[in-house]
């Protein structure tokens, strides 16, 4: 991996947490794919267009997002080795040839100068540690006149998928509110704008999208995705009296109001946001 200075993210990514979601990769893809296609209509990719996908995970947008750019090439950045291994077994799987894979800080990432037409990200870019800088330096990367489009959550409050189980959580503990996140550093829509302004971006365009969040096809194997996530494994490291098997208890009995015939589908509030670059 090139040089990284978003070591605590790095650090997550690489351990239990990047595992965690590797394991996890392909539970829901046909329900949070209506935000994944809502993102690459947004990102308007050509067939030849050349595209990177920053924080790209198990790499579910980066094979979508090449099916649009067949006679072009995806590149999906990640810090997380493990993840980056599934998403090179999948696009194997699938016979795409034109997507590869890199583990970086998209951050600091040397990109050459203007090699790609658009940028995509789904939930990959609101743990950067200088935003500015790091969408400064995903604009270097694109050509003059290309663009942005990314999805990151909006506020905590709106976001139920999060609120739900972590305020049960914090409520058998006898904490108070939820603590501030990462994942919510982009939620104001003036910072948000500041930022790509900022970082040199013009036309930014956040939208309000308001789509579920799927967990999987039962409040039990939603409560096992949720045990295994960075959230709520921060509040059992922080509880030595709250046992798993307790804490699997609460989560159920969190998520099961949310349990349908098409799975858990907890509501999510999201920015679809798109910006150029002059």
């Amino acid at each position: 991996m090139t040089h990284i200075v978003n070591t605590e993210q790095a650090t997550a990514w690489n351990g239990p947490e990047g595992a965690h979601w590797a394991e996890q990769s392909g539970r829901d893809d046909a329900v949070n794919g209506e935000l994944t296609m809502a993102l690459l209509t947004a990102a308007e990719i050509g067939p030849r267009d050349h595209v990177v996908d920053i924080g790209c995970g198990t790499g579910e947008s980066s094979r979508q997002a090449a099916r649009y750019a067949a006679q072009g090439r995806v590149l999906g950045i990640d810090l997380s080795a493990v993840m980056l291994e599934h998403a090179r077994a999948a696009v194997t799987a699938a016979g795409l040839p034109n997507v590869a894979f890199e583990q970086a800080d998209a951050q600091v990432h040397p990109f050459a100068d203007g090699q790609f037409d658009v940028a995509i990200s789904q939930f990959g870019i609101m743990f950067f540690t200088e935003p500015v800088a790091g969408f400064r330096n995903i604009g270097r990367a694109l050509r003059p006149g290309g663009r942005i489009a990314f999805l990151c959550p909006r506020d905590m409050a709106a976001n139920a998928w999060y609120v739900a189980p972590l305020s049960a959580l914090q409520t058998w503990r006898g904490s108070g509110g939820l603590p501030d996140s990462q994942m919510f550093s982009l939620a104001d829509r003036g910072r948000l704008t500041e930022v790509l302004t900022g970082a040199g971006f013009v036309d930014v365009r956040p939208r309000p999208l308001d789509v579920p969040m799927g967990f999987g096809s039962s409040a039990g194997v939603a409560a096992e995705f949720y045990l295994g996530s960075g959230p709520v494994r921060s509040v059992l490291e922080r509880s030595p009296e709250l046992a798993p098997e307790r804490a699997r208890d609460i989560l159920l009995d969190a998520l099961r109001p949310y349990e349908g015939p098409d799975g858990v589908l907890i509501p999510g509030a999201h920015w679809l946001v798109t910006a150029g670059r002059p």
